[in-house]
């Protein structure tokens, strides 16, 4: 179009004036350029719209990697780059989460096999010893204590068991004597020929309830105790002697094993063999060593704990139930007040913590 218009140019008639005389050559010149560069601009301007409207799309752009003037074949389309970025960072992530779900597998898997193992020599062991054909560690001192221990703890069990009952028992009767006194009052109220009679029995019953309170707090504060010692410490320590007998199982049995190991061939795998089986048992000789020092010393503490504990609260077991059916209201008192019992509020009809369990 610009060259048509440079044709046309080139053909134009030279103007002339009113007078018949011809412009400028300048003047004719000036006229021409105008015309020219605004045409010009038209042309740039429709050029521009046309580019806007019909350019290439910005995701189907390329990137020359040879630089300017490069060959084609340096040239990366930007989409390709976008698409290989994401496919290459979800490839990632999905791997390194199957590597994590493996070692989680392969680490449960090992575990079972461990504990499949050593369950299945445990039980062998334990199935030779009770059939007589296996051999077991025994330490006869400490076996001696952990029976006493036991048949300790089954009779202070009995102990605990005949109080719990007489305390539900004796509460019994001082409610009931609390409402027999309650009943003579109100009969020595009513009746004008028996009051003091009525009277007179009010105040027994009255005073026997009040004693058979002070008494029922002393079997309360003894069943508690005896209670504490029984079901936490005794029961503490026959936990620690449950795992130190499950680590002498699993001692004999990782010992059985090593021996057995050892009168076979001696051929490399076999060497091998011995070798883990020698530092498996090490570990268990190890673990069966500590738990049996715990047992010692945890016996030891129990003993002087129960003799201490039982030497208190027998002795405030006695004096109250002497000093009770002796009628001894004074040296009833004295006793609570040397052991720290501390009574219910005067007129409270709560039950006990045994009668509300």
């Amino acid at each position: 179009m610009a060259d048509s218009f440079m044709g046309k140019a080139a053909t134009m008639e030279i103007p002339i004036n009113s007078n018949g005389e011809t412009l400028a050559e300048d003047d004719s010149l000036e006229q021409v350029g105008h015309m020219a560069a605004k045409i010009q601009w038209t042309l740039d301007e429709k050029d521009l719209q046309q580019v806007m409207v019909s350019g290439p799309n910005l995701n189907e752009t390329s990137i020359v990697s040879g630089g300017y003037g490069g060959p084609a074949g340096g040239i990366i389309p930007t989409s390709s780059i976008k698409g290989s970025g994401m496919h290459h960072s979800n490839s990632n992530q999905n791997m390194s989460v199957e590597e994590a779900n493996r070692g989680v597998a392969v680490e449960k898997l090992d575990s079972v096999k461990k504990w499949g193992i050593n369950t299945y020599k445990c039980t062998k062991q334990m199935f030779s010893e009770r059939f007589g054909r296996g051999s077991r560690t025994v330490d006869l001192e400490l076996e001696a204590q952990i029976d006493v221990l036991r048949d300790t703890k089954r009779k202070y069990e009995s102990v605990l068991r005949l109080t719990s009952a007489l305390t539900s028992h004796f509460y019994n009767m001082v409610q009931t004597q609390q409402a027999l006194g309650d009943t003579f009052a109100d009969l020595s109220q009513k009746s004008p020929e028996l009051r003091d009679e009525f009277g007179y029995n009010a105040e027994t019953q009255k005073l026997l309830c009040r004693n058979g309170e002070a008494l029922l707090g002393a079997i309360n504060f003894f069943v508690s105790s005896i209670n504490t010692l029984v079901n936490k410490t005794m029961e503490d320590t026959l936990m620690t002697i449950k795992l130190y007998e499950a680590a002498r199982l699993e001692f004999d049995a990782y010992r059985a094993d090593l021996e057995e190991l050892s009168l076979g061939p001696r051929d490399a795998a076999t060497m091998v063999r011995i070798e883990v089986s020698q530092q498996q048992y090490q570990v268990q000789r190890d673990k069966y060593e500590r738990l049996r020092s715990d047992v010692t010393i945890k016996l030891k503490f129990l003993e002087e704990n129960k003799v201490k504990v039982m030497h208190k609260q027998l002795l405030l077991f006695h004096n109250a139930i002497s000093a009770y059916f002796a009628g001894n209201q004074q040296q009833l008192e004295q006793t609570l007040r040397q052991f720290n019992v501390k009574l219910k509020p005067p007129g409270s009809d709560k039950p006990s913590w045994l009668e509300e369990s």
